[in-house]
């Protein structure tokens, strides 16, 4: 199947999509993607905004919707809702006569953008001399193609935050320590959840080249941890919990691990956001909930379960503003400009890359 349209680079949003009705969003949307039929699958991450999220032809979180890209052998573009990285990922499985568009290339994600491949290179280097051959690089998918590269040249693999715990059990039957990134908060959480103490964890960072929360020898420890951080599930506090079980007692407060540490221990439950969707889901009626994840997904949540109380944990908005920049006016170009025959905002990663952030990714899937 040879792609018929020409790429023209990723140049910025024409004015004459800026001030459109809402109605001439929608319609203009609608007719492209009846133009454009089985050539085109759109995919939309949980975060996602709902006046886009409601296009979609695949919800979702990260990996999953780049899997189901995976399978999509009949689309000659996928568009990817979400931020640039996830579309890295689909761009990494899918075929190589396939486009996958991220409609604005400034959706990024600053928790992927905290581990730079140059960083982590040096960072290896002193690993290296400081520990040996101890060490094993594991990357959360919430990052970018390099890292995932890096980590699959040296014997690694990914995670997310579901599998977490799988994975880092095989990483310790691999090697005897774990360097894991690009989230510190999901490792330790995850670690400790293992039964590893935080006195075995420290933070490598990666700003001044040093290391941070070492509270005994080096020998001793298990998980090294690259100081980077959601800035959205970083928000989320003790004090709100606490303010939340005063106000009623009855609500139960549900958080992602990206959250900090003293808020997962504080919470009566955490997971990721597959898991937060399955708990409130299988809930009864009648059920309060904090949650602290991002806004969108909690407010969806709301709207899907009417039956019960749900509320986000912090009392002011916590959207992924990066994600949010995914919206009708760049999703309409996009969408206009294949039907033109043009390709614009593609992601496209190198083939080195790809290979092996590719066996990172399979020594995953082997595991699940």
């Amino acid at each position: 199947m040879a792609i018929d349209w020409l790429a023209t680079g990723n140049p910025q949003l024409p004015e004459v999509y800026r001030n459109l009705s809402d109605r001439e969003y929608d319609e203009r949307i609608l007719k492209a993607k009846e133009q454009l039929g089985h050539d085109l699958v759109i995919m939309g991450h949980h975060y996602q905004r709902d006046d886009v999220i409601r296009f979609a032809d695949f919800t979702g979180d990260s990996l999953e919707l780049a899997r189901i890209a995976e399978k999509q052998r009949d689309a000659k573009a996928i568009v990817f809702c979400g931020v640039h990285f996830m579309a890295e990922s689909a761009d990494i499985l899918t075929e190589d006569d396939q486009v996958v568009i991220l409609p604005d290339m400034k959706a990024g994600c600053s928790m992927a953008d905290m581990a730079d491949i140059d960083d982590l290179e040096e960072a290896w280097e002193v690993i290296q001399e400081e520990l040996g051959d101890t060490v094993i690089p594991v990357t959360y998918v919430n990052s970018t193609a390099a890292i995932k590269s890096f980590v699959g040249r040296h014997g690694g693999t990914t995670c997310t935050s579901t599998n977490a715990r799988k994975v880092l059990e095989w990483a310790f039957s691999q090697k005897k320590r774990v360097l894991f990134l690009p989230d510190q908060h999901l490792g330790r959480n995850t670690a400790y959840a293992m039964g590893i103490p935080l006195e075995q964890m420290a933070v490598w960072n990666q700003v001044d080249g040093s290391w941070e929360e070492v509270n005994g020898p080096m020998e001793d420890l298990r998980v090294l941890l690259w100081k980077g951080h959601c800035s959205v599930h970083t928000k989320f506090t003790v004090d709100q919990i606490r303010r939340v079980r005063e106000r009623d007692p009855e609500t139960k407060v549900i958080v992602h691990p990206e959250c900090t540490f003293d808020v997962v221990q504080a919470s009566d439950c955490n997971g990721s956001t597959s898991y937060i969707i399955k708990t409130i889901g299988n809930a009864p009626a009648g059920s309060k909930w904090a949650v602290g994840t991002e806004v969108n997904l909690v407010q969806r949540l709301a709207q899907n379960h009417p039956e019960q109380n749900i509320q986000l944990l912090s009392q002011t908005m916590c959207p992924c503003l990066t994600m949010n920049r995914i919206d009708r006016p760049h999703l309409l170009w996009t969408l206009e400009s294949l039907v033109e025959g043009e390709v614009v905002n593609q992601v496209a990663v190198d083939p080195d890359t790809t290979r092996w952030s590719k066996a990172a990714l399979d020594r995953m899937l082997t595991l699940v």
